[in-house]
């Protein structure tokens, strides 16, 4: 069986194209709800952020995604009064299982510089500065991905909600589920997450939420919203509901060890938490980090606030060979500035 690494980072961004002068970097993050891009001016650190549909080729087909990509980007352009010639690079950092097909179509359509690389990517180099280190995301769906000191890279995890995505909002969020369902037969332990699923999906009985997981259906997001709850009553003492974040996090924490193991990561490196479900707090980071510590000892870990669209710009000056230009926590104000504003 064929073991080599499942993510590759691109030779553009390992072997800088010599352009260190460009003014103008474009950075986008897409997702199964929305796509940020944003342009930033190097010499001025000005920013300039735009904001389209969803781009995961999973959830709406390559075409779809490579539209609202370009169509993203080309709204952050105009904000920056700039043409696409001016970019130094281009890094798109889009969800999805695969997305060569993505990668294929936005090279047809414009210039080498636009570089496509899988999300995890763009999330590792917002958690690491893109130094050694890895990313753990845990939103809707999850994933692991991580780069030795030898440029080793490895990824676990997001095989989507169908075969993976444990520890994220949809995992927890049908787990729940289910663990109210196995209360009401009896065949499971009783947990006050059977009377918060009807109350969060309207629905008169849970189940009437399994039937709604058939035949409305609830979307993925939907059911990771159900993951609020989870939480509010993993704090409240709710024994079922803290054991599904334990063990949410234990099976995460399997595949973090996988990558640490695989990219060969030693000493006191950096791992990042990204996601909404890290807001859960101590119930999901506490055991996570517990897990974390028996394989990495010297970790440094930390939830990550800045957006991921953040790690693309970085990964697009860095292909230009001016990735030292960039300071992250200026750069995250820059982003913050942009949103808010």
């Amino acid at each position: 069986m064929n073991r080599d690494s499942l993510v590759r980072l691109p030779p553009a961004l390992t072997q800088p194209q010599g352009l260190a002068n460009a003014r103008f970097v474009l950075g986008i993050d897409g997702g199964a709800t929305k796509t940020l891009a944003a342009v930033l001016d190097l010499e001025t650190r000005t920013l300039y952020l735009a904001q389209g549909g969803p781009s995961n080729e999973d959830s709406v087909g390559a075409e779809a995604a490579v539209r609202a990509l370009l169509q993203t980007a080309d709204d952050a352009l105009h904000r920056a009064a700039i043409s696409a010639d001016e970019l130094g690079a281009a890094v798109l950092a889009v969800a999805g299982t695969d997305t060569d097909a993505v990668a294929e179509h936005v090279r047809s359509a414009r210039a080498a510089a636009w570089i496509v690389v899988n999300d995890v990517v763009g999330a590792w180099a917002t958690a690491t500065g893109a130094a050694p280190g890895l990313a753990v995301i845990a939103g809707t769906g999850s994933n692991v991905f991580g780069v030795g000191s030898d440029g080793r890279a490895w990824r676990a995890g997001g095989w989507g909600h169908l075969l993976g995505d444990e520890g994220s909002g949809y995992w927890l969020g049908i787990q729940s589920i289910k663990a109210a369902l196995r209360d009401r037969e009896a065949s499971g332990p009783e947990t006050a997450l059977s009377d918060a699923a009807p109350a969060f999906f309207e629905a008169a009985s849970v189940e009437a939420v399994a039937s709604l997981v058939y035949s409305k259906p609830l979307s993925k997001s939907e059911i990771a919203g159900f993951a609020i709850e989870t939480a509010r009553l993993a704090e409240n003492g709710d024994a079922v509901a803290c054991a599904l974040y334990e063990r949410g996090a234990r099976e995460l924490g399997e595949q973090i060890a996988a990558v640490i193991r695989q990219a060969g990561l030693q000493g006191a490196f950096p791992i990042g938490l990204i996601g909404s479900v890290f807001k859960a707090g101590p119930v999901f980071v506490a055991p996570l980090v517990r897990g974390i510590r028996q394989c990495a000892p010297e970790a440094r870990v930390a939830t990550v606030e800045m957006p991921p669209v953040g790690g693309s710009l970085l990964l697009a000056a860095r292909a230009c060979g001016n990735g030292q230009a960039l300071d992250m926590l200026e750069l995250a104000r820059l982003i913050e500035g942009a949103v808010s504003g």
